[in-house]
């Protein structure tokens, strides 16, 4: 039988002979022998595997080479498509392996890349991190800083004969901290791995490449850098400070550059110059807005940034990468970094009990350690953008989070003279979440039944109040008090912070003399608010030139939703600007012919 096989196989060329047996059900000891004639030895099954995975590994490096050259803005998501098909043929591990040192050695290469070629490939790795998963970014993402740690030491220790020319040198690493700091914005990274970077970089001398990769780091992402932790920032600045003293007088004037943009970027007045901006240009924001309209189309995988520092990514190997569900670990880094926090904290409250700030929350009212902490944040901010900064580290829960616009409007209204401080505060936190608008809301009608309107508010409320009746007289608020809230609240209607259907329970036909009053006061301040962009909100009505009717028609027209309340606007603003001149009697016509318009054929008062 093996010599009638033997001679029906060299009637014909290799290649049919090839074909034949490929197609034919020939028995087992038939493929044998047939393996043998053709490739004069014998492979055993399992060696066979394995040359054809290296063969399926090459053809898989060459596609995605080839999606990566291919790669942009326009086709981002053709390519996710493919890589996405990819990761289904083919083993995770390879894919995601291949990947990263495709993109790693991209990108430390010795030529400076522009920034949108880093820009395109960061954007690429967060996409991936939301649909294949934190594991994909965890790789990626601890290769690069172990490759941009590597090239580190070589560009100081002195490059090597076989490095290239000495021009260079820190080329590599260059491009790949504007990596890393791309994947910050990106939200794949958290502001601590970029903090441990920085503070690695300033933990010894400042040559002109750590110069140079700390310039790097704050012209990519410094404003979010300082927008995420702005505390650890000042301890930047002032590990850099001490640095620079220990080097005397002898400074580059790159170095005094580097550290008077940090400085810049403590104080939040970074110069609008063009080494302080963003060479991505409008890019990022495309990129950032075909980032956030995945969770849209696709099932995503990873919502948050990782979370891991540097000393876990150089650890990985003896305490395991606990970042990863399912990894091997050893330790309990979690209890540890507890701890720490914990011990910090301690401090912290230990050094503010003897603090005057707590003394003067207690005569202000603030009997909870909630309020005392919002208090001691609010009075110890620099600005209102630091101040909402620190508030949204006090990890506050949702119930909790209410008492910022409580606190806010306490301080604010108890002022002598109004502080617009307070008032973007609110106007920060409204646009992060509706249930500060709720907070807002509950607190005016609180105000109003102050100021004597029992009919304001819910049911069970009103009830509760005939119920009390000690609780139904009016009392007696200061004009300044008065006059703050009118101007606060004037701000958050006219900028979309709350509405004018917080109104909605007023009655305005049997109003109280001391709500006329502030109604009228806060309509001129509404209207005064939509003709600028200042906070610094003017009691001199008289020197506004600005005549925008669109902002005033926008935000009246709202409260036409509600046909009481559009009725009682109209009835009011008939009332109480019937004998102003000037910009209040403009502004008042047009916001009662937007409500009389936006509500039909409504009389004319």
């Amino acid at each position: 039988m093996i010599a009638i096989v033997l001679t029906n196989l060299t009637k014909y060329p290799l290649k049919r002979r090839q074909q034949t047996l490929q197609a034919s059900t020939v028995s087992n000891e038939r493929r044998r022998i047939a393996h043998i004639i053709f490739t004069g030895r014998y492979v055993p099954p399992a060696l066979r595997v394995q040359t054809d995975g290296h063969e399926d590994l090459t053809k898989l490096t060459r596609q995605l080479k080839g999606l990566l050259n291919r790669m942009s803005e326009q086709n981002m998501a053709t390519v996710l498509d493919s890589v996405e098909e990819l990761y289904r043929k083919h083993r995770r591990n390879d894919v995601t392996s291949t990947l990263t040192t495709l993109i790693t050695d991209g990108i430390s290469s010795h030529a400076m890349h522009i920034e949108s070629f880093v820009v395109l490939h960061a954007a690429f790795i967060s996409s991936m991190h939301r649909l294949i998963g934190m594991e994909f970014a965890a790789f990626v993402v601890q290769h690069v800083v172990t490759s941009y740690e590597r090239h580190l030491s070589i560009a100081e220790d002195g490059p090597s004969r076989d490095s290239g020319p000495s021009e260079d040198v820190g080329k590599e690493c260059s491009n790949l901290i504007v990596l890393l700091a791309e994947l910050y914005n990106f939200q794949v990274i958290a502001c601590v791995l970029m903090y441990d970077l920085i503070r690695e970089l300033l933990s010894r001398d400042l040559s002109e490449l750590r110069v140079e990769l700390l310039l790097k780091i704050l012209r990519s992402s410094g404003q979010q850098l300082r927008q995420d932790d702005p505390s650890a920032l000042k301890d930047i600045v002032t590990l850099a400070q001490s640095c620079i003293a220990k080097q005397g007088d002898n400074l580059s004037s790159r170095t005094r550059f580097m550290m008077e943009t940090l400085t810049n970027l403590k104080n939040n007045k970074v110069k609008k110059t063009a080494a302080a901006q963003h060479q991505g240009g409008d890019g990022v924001e495309r990129l950032k807005k075909f980032l956030s309209g995945l969770s849209k189309k696709r099932h995503v995988q990873a919502h948050e940034p990782l979370r891991v520092s540097l000393e876990d990514l150089r650890t990985a190997e003896t305490k395991g990468k606990w970042w990863l569900v399912g990894a091997a670990w050893a330790g309990d880094p979690l209890a540890d970094r507890q701890q720490a926090t914990s011990k910090r904290t301690s401090e912290v409250t230990d050094s503010l009990e003897n603090h005057s700030l707590l003394k003067l929350a207690r005569k202000q009212g603030m009997n909870t350690d909630i309020r005392r902490s919002i208090f001691v944040v609010l009075m110890s901010s620099e600005d209102y953008m630091d101040a909402c900064e620190r508030l949204s580290q006090l990890n506050l829960t949702e119930v909790q989070q209410r008492e910022i616009v409580r606190v806010c409007l306490h301080c604010c209204s108890n002022e002598k003279s109004y502080n617009p401080y307070y008032a973007l505060i609110c106007q920060h936190f409204c646009q992060l979440s509706h249930s500060y608008k709720i907070t807002l809301q509950y607190w005016f009608w609180d105000f109003l039944r102050d100021l004597g309107e029992t009919n304001v508010g819910g049911t069970e409320v009103i009830k509760n109040l005939k119920d009390d009746e000690s609780r139904l007289e009016a009392k007696s608020i200061s004009s300044s008090r008065m006059r703050n809230v009118a101007k606060a609240y004037g701000w958050w209607i006219a900028k979309d912070a709350c509405s004018l259907l917080i109104l909605k329970p007023v009655d305005f036909t049997l109003l109280k003399p001391q709500t006329q009053k502030f109604f009228k006061q806060l309509f001129a301040q509404i209207f005064v608010a939509t003709q600028g962009s200042s906070p610094m909100l003017s009691d001199r009505l008289d020197d506004i030139e600005s005549r925008n009717r669109g902002v005033i028609e926008d935000t009246f027209i709202r409260a036409t939703k509600i046909e009481n309340l559009g009725l009682g606007l109209i009835f009011f603003l008939s009332h109480a600007f019937r004998e102003e001149s000037g910009f209040l009697q403009w502004a008042g016509s047009v916001a009662k012919e937007t409500l009389q318009s936006g509500m039909g054929h409504i009389p004319r008062i």
